[in-house]
């Protein structure tokens, strides 16, 4: 946001009045609509709401704004008066298109991180700043100057990435594949994307799990889906509830995050498993594996993925870096039958032309030199302290205020608040005591569930984090 400069000799009335008239101009505010309120603005840019007062009176003069008994400050529909020259609406666009906006919870957060400096944030799914393998790709980029070539890369991928993840996957999840049947992507997200983008139609029937992930991604009501629940327990989806949804809405694919899935960190059962791939198998489904983490399992030893057990075909496996190395390298695969790979490696070519050779190359390079392997162990034994913390301070500072189950592995807690609450209001009430968490609700679940994050904030704001949101419970549920 915006902020007056105190230190320039330029009165700070005027400072706002090019600021706003350069809104104006650029069709933030087209013609004929409503100004912040005199009060609102004073309040965002942190002046007397007098300034704000005399920076209206000179766009008013100016014959930018007008300004009518009961209805506010407009912006003039002709602006400067003598040519009526006319500004796009941008509203009107910004409001249409059919890719929809994010959740306007998920908007609220992270307008908060981005405006405010030391919040305490449980709400970001992913590792805190030292918890990244920094230090070892800094060490890469140094000892191995990169010698790639710096045109276009091949849109399915960085051909020796594809070849050193097809022996880290077989090596640590048992998972079998060829380098012509992965495809690499920049995260997670956009592997989605592609499926939802040019494997279904609108109108098409999908499963979900509830609660999920999924639910809080707008990109899957903006493709036309139709989405149907699969409740979760603390061992998964119950995976007869397919058959039901299959007879009553014929629905297309199964889309599934089974290990320490995200946001209760349920591992799903393997006899579950394995009658979910029958079922799978006998109706003709595809199933979209999540699997970000998989990899954390604290004790070392990771539950199997529905890949490494698919005997069919029926799975398409998505897996990223994002997670539990480092987000910002934005490398992420989708392993899935050779005509599925070149139908959507042909679509992402026409979206970006492929990603970036350099943090391929990064990311290779990390994994085949054994970085990979010697950070997880890192990580996991930095993610088990962190889950520790947080579950001492639940127990001693929120006492029986919420309840939980212990996750084996990923990065965040799934809580219930044993009170009623307003998602919206007690968010509201965290944000003020300067900690942030994302409600339940966001991912399809009732009014009373929270995400906290154990991976994202540093050790020794835990316990600081959840005193202020106890603080903003008891204010909340008086």
């Amino acid at each position: 946001m915006w902020k007056p400069d105190r230190s320039t000799r330029k009165p700070i009335y005027q400072q706002i009045t090019d600021y706003m008239e350069r809104r104006i101009s650029f069709g933030e505010f087209p013609p004929g609509s409503v100004l912040p309120s005199e009060r609102k603005l004073a309040n965002l840019l942190g002046v007397n709401r007098s300034t704000v007062v005399l920076a209206y009176e000179e766009l008013r003069a100016s014959g930018i704004v007008e300004s009518a008994q009961g209805s506010g400050t407009r912006v003039t529909k002709h602006k400067w008066g003598l040519t009526p020259k006319q500004t796009p609406n941008w509203k009107t666009y910004v409001e249409g298109g059919t890719f929809l906006p994010n959740l306007p919870f998920i908007r609220r957060i992270r307008e908060e991180l981005r405006k405010k400096t030391g919040i305490i944030d449980f709400a970001s799914g992913e590792l805190s700043n030292d918890l990244f393998p920094a230090d070892t790709i800094r060490s890469l980029l140094q000892e191995h100057p990169f010698l790639g070539q710096l045109g276009y890369e091949d849109p399915q991928g960085y051909r020796p990435l594809r070849q050193t993840l097809v022996s880290f996957l077989e090596e640590h999840l048992q998972i079998q594949s060829t380098d012509a049947s992965i495809l690499i992507t920049s995260g997670s997200q956009q592997s989605l994307y592609l499926i939802t983008q040019c494997l279904l139609s609108p109108n098409d029937a999908v499963a979900i799990e509830d609660p999920s992930y999924s639910y809080s991604l707008p990109m899957f009501q903006s493709a036309g889906l139709r989405l149907f629940r699969l409740p979760v327990d603390e061992h998964g989806i119950n995976p007869e509830d397919i058959i039901t949804l299959y007879r009553q809405h014929r629905i297309r694919m199964i889309f599934l995050n089974p290990n320490f899935q995200n946001p209760t960190g349920s591992i799903m059962a393997t006899e579950r498993r394995i009658r979910l791939l029958e079922i799978a198998s006998e109706l003709g489904i595809p199933i979209v594996e999540d699997d970000p983490f998989t990899l954390t399992a604290l004790d070392g030893n990771p539950p199997p993925t529905l890949k490494s057990l698919d005997k069919t075909g029926n799975v398409l496996y998505i897996g990223s870096l994002s997670k539990i190395a480092a987000s910002g390298l934005r490398i992420g695969w989708l392993l899935a039958p050779q005509t599925v790979v070149d139908r959507l490696t042909d679509a992402r070519q026409q979206m970006d032309f492929g990603l970036s050779t350099i943090p391929q190359w990064i990311a290779e390079q990390f994994i085949s030199e054994g970085h990979f392997e010697n950070h997880l162990k890192t990580l996991r034994r930095e993610l088990e302290k962190k889950r520790n913390e947080m579950v001492r301070g639940l127990q001693t500072i929120m006492g029986d205020y919420m309840s939980y189950t212990l996750p084996q592995g990923g990065l965040n807690l799934w809580c219930k608040i044993n009170r009623e609450v307003d998602d919206f209001k007690l968010l509201d009430e965290a944000i003020k005591r300067g900690v942030l968490f994302v409600p339940g609700s966001v991912y399809g679940s009732d009014q009373g569930h929270i995400r906290i994050s154990f991976a994202r904030p540093h050790f020794d704001e835990i316990l600081p984090g959840l005193s202020y949101l106890k603080e903003a419970l008891d204010i909340h549920c008086k």
